[in-house]
């Protein structure tokens, strides 16, 4: 879908017909420069402004895209939200950060956080599914752009800036951000932003822990260990001129937070706790050029080359109680990461070719490179993940042809991706498994041996869409995408104990690439007092590749077990292939109730999506059906709102899976823009008001980690 993207779109504004129609918002992200979401065949939808500011208050950018159709927040806690895609999550979601990949550890655990700052983001683009040909193997599922000011090529002729700030009374989480540019010339600038956050631990309604529903001694009310520290800092120098524009800029990101566990010294139970608990230390100093040049020779209208540089280092980081002194006086770094990552692209958008019919379009090539080192091998640590590094090379065409009927599109992708393990010593590799096995469950014999070598994936992907323009109002897209995606190097080559996460995790070094067939169907009314999207798709991958988890016996859960689960100790999980089908439909809705002095409008959206195995069962981690409906209105400088979901129980479980109980949100928005004060916008927001016990069954580990309990938050924006 795209169009209405959330349940907070500005008002309706009145077109040439006197009939009102959305405000088309314009995607930075398009391959054939940036057009209005109106003009585009594949499904891209964008957040910003009113809408955006309304979730910005969430922290992460899972936190902020949850709730629109199609789209959840894999959580583990306040400190991760990754967003998960129809399904799809990890390694299939590509992060971009003004169009180029965010480089973090997030696809190796679902512990670590996004290396990104959403409170910089003027607006976040997203792409449903595989339709991403353009972004590699790695967007199978989709890709989320957040777009900052950063490489804006407009500049003004004095100072401006934005400044952003709140406070959120559960966690006692304070908020900021400020940016400012400032014209040196005429065509350059300097712009630099500091953003910030601190939360103490996060308030819960109920017990921390799933398994404390029936008890009477567990923790309760509070999420442990939840607390949050980031910083994100950047200096960006803008040079833009009438050939084009240049970007140079430096981002530093530091981040420190918990992972949310119960352990024993807080309270006792009948339930074994933990004597230990987690903290991560992330942090990254990222490199960007951006450039794009107009009318650059004969028959091409733009050419733009961008390049990211990215030095990334996680530590997580082991305190355990000592019952002697009564202190969390132990500390021991359980796993490292470190990876250096190149990002290139280059793309040429030729004129429209009127022996083709105006044929449109974009070519390019993309360069990506991942030095993954891993832990240090002086502290005699074996690495969660063999070290290696994976070269990535594509080109790919995207092509647009107008038609009597609206306009066709199609596209093509081919990439190389070569990854190579680094060898280990192989007494390094037998003291954790000297019989091949764990916890009785036999290891490939690879995963054993001291030299893997390198593999090398060909993948290649192809995309044809189509828009129907029915009548004034009414619009229909479709599109089939098959697409091709290499294993990622997490599943190749892990092979070890994940403290954080509470898993023991085994790559395959044989794992195949995974194959994904989708057809995305879609009908749109953007004008008029009733303005609704809504789509239906289907997605069939061969060879898809996810956790397989054991029980305490070496035996694996199979897909027609029961799925009750001892979770004492950690999972064993392993990363096995097989034939999945993901389907689903999603739908958003507006009316208009009143357009006068007080305009009222009624909102509504939804989800559904079912993943199953092909030869019998569900996959594990699935969205449960959400649906939720919302009111809109505004009197003079106030405009308020107030919405609610309901999220549906998930019977659907996969193996080493429980049921999911369903879970009612209640929030609302109060904004005040006093006339007198331009670009001021005081704001006040409720979530949760119910103070429900929700658990979101896509995270890895709602059993440790509930949604957060009734919060408030007052704050303030400001541009100048």
């Amino acid at each position: 879908m795209a169009g209405l993207a959330g349940l907070a779109a500005p008002a309706a504004v009145l077109g040439e017909s006197g009939a009102e129609v959305l405000p088309q918002v314009t995607v930075t992200g398009d391959p054939l420069g940036s057009r209005t979401e109106s003009e585009l065949v594949r499904p891209i939808s964008v957040v910003e402004g009113e809408a955006l500011e309304r979730r910005r208050g969430g922290g992460t950018i899972g936190e902020v895209l949850d709730g629109l159709p199609g789209i959840s927040n894999a959580d583990f806690g306040p400190g991760v939200g990754r967003p998960t895609i129809r399904g799809l999550q990890g390694s299939r979601v590509e992060e971009l950060q003004d169009g180029m990949r965010i480089s973090d550890v997030s696809d190796e655990g679902v512990d670590h956080a996004v290396g990104g700052d959403s409170r910089r983001a003027q607006s976040v683009e997203f792409i449903r599914g595989p339709a991403t040909l353009m972004y590699g193997s790695g967007a199978a599922g989709g890709a989320v752009n957040m777009v900052t000011s950063r490489f804006d090529p407009f500049i003004g002729d004095q100072v401006s800036g934005r400044l952003y700030g709140a406070y959120t009374d559960n966690a006692n989480k304070r908020q900021g951000y400020a940016g400012v540019e400032v014209p040196l010339t005429e065509g350059f600038a300097l712009r630099t932003d500091y953003s910030l956050s601190r939360s103490d631990d996060a308030d819960i309604a109920g017990f921390q822990l799933e398994e404390g529903r029936d008890g009477d001694h567990l923790i309760r009310d509070s999420l442990v260990n939840s607390d949050i520290n980031d910083d994100s800092w950047s200096l960006t120098g803008m040079w833009s001129e009438d050939w084009g524009y240049i970007g140079v800029g430096y981002d530093r990101w530091e981040i420190e937070y918990g992972v949310p566990e119960a352990f024993f010294p807080v309270h006792t139970s009948d339930i074994e706790l933990s004597d230990e608990y987690e903290r991560i230390y992330a942090e990254h100093d990222r490199f960007d050029l951006r450039s794009e040049f107009y009318d650059p020779f004969d028959g091409f209208s733009a050419a733009r080359f961008n390049l990211s540089y990215t030095e990334f280092v996680q530590d997580e980081i082991e305190y355990k109680y000592d019952t002697d002194t009564g202190r969390l006086d132990e500390r021991v770094t359980e796993a490292a990461f470190e990876q250096d990552e190149l990002d290139a692209r280059l793309e040429l958008t030729h004129d429209p070719l009127d022996a083709l019919g105006g044929l449109r379009g974009t070519v390019g090539i993309d360069f990506h490179d991942v030095d993954y080192v891993g832990a240090d091998p002086r502290e005699g640590r074996d690495d969660l993940i063999r070290p290696n590094e994976t070269t990535s090379t594509g080109v790919f065409v995207v092509e647009e042809l107008p038609t009597g009927f609206g306009a066709v599109e199609f596209g093509a992708r081919l990439n190389q991706e070569r990854s190579r393990a680094a060898d280990v010593a192989d007494q390094q590799i037998k003291k954790v498994a000297e019989d091949g096995s764990i916890n009785g469950v036999d290891v490939p014999e690879r995963n054993f041996q001291e030299e893997l070598g390198s593999r090398t994936f060909t993948t290649g992907s192809a995309s044809a869409g189509a828009r129907f323009e029915l009548d004034d109002a009414h619009r229909l897209r479709t599109s089939v995408t098959y697409a091709e995606r290499a294993p990622s190097a997490e599943q190749l080559y892990a092979f070890g104990r994940h403290g954080a996460a509470g898993t023991w995790e085994v790559g395959d070094p044989d794992l195949g690439e995974e194959q994904y067939l989708n057809l995305d169907i879609a009908l749109e009314r953007h004008q008029g007092a009733v303005r609704y999207d809504a789509a239906v798709f289907y997605n069939r991958v061969d060879d898809y590749i996810y956790f397989q988890s054991f029980d305490d016996n070496g035996e694996p859960l199979r897909v027609d077990r029961d799925a009750d689960y001892d979770e004492e100790g950690d999972q064993l999980v392993y990363n096995t292939a097989a034939d999945v089908h993901l389907y689903g439909l999603e739908f958003e809705a507006e009316h208009d109730l009143t357009v006068a002095d007080w305009p009222v409008t009624a909102r509504a959206s939804g989800d559904y999506l079912r993943g199953r195995f092909r030869d019998g069962g569900s996959l594990p981690r699935m969205t449960a059906p959400r649906l939720g409906i919302g009111v809109d209105t505004a009197w003079r400088t106030l405009d308020f709102a107030v919405d609610w979901r309901h999220v549906f129980r998930q019977t659907d479980t996969g193996p080493a899976e429980t049921e999911t109980g369903s879970y009612n949100l209640v929030g609302f928005d109060i904004g005040w823009e006093p006339q007198d004060v331009e670009e001021l916008r005081v704001f006040v927001r409720g979530r949760n008001l119910l103070d429900e016990d929700g658990r979101r069954h896509e995270s890895f580990f709602k059993s440790s980690a509930p949604i957060l309990g009734r919060n408030y938050t007052l704050g303030a924006s400001y541009n100048f």
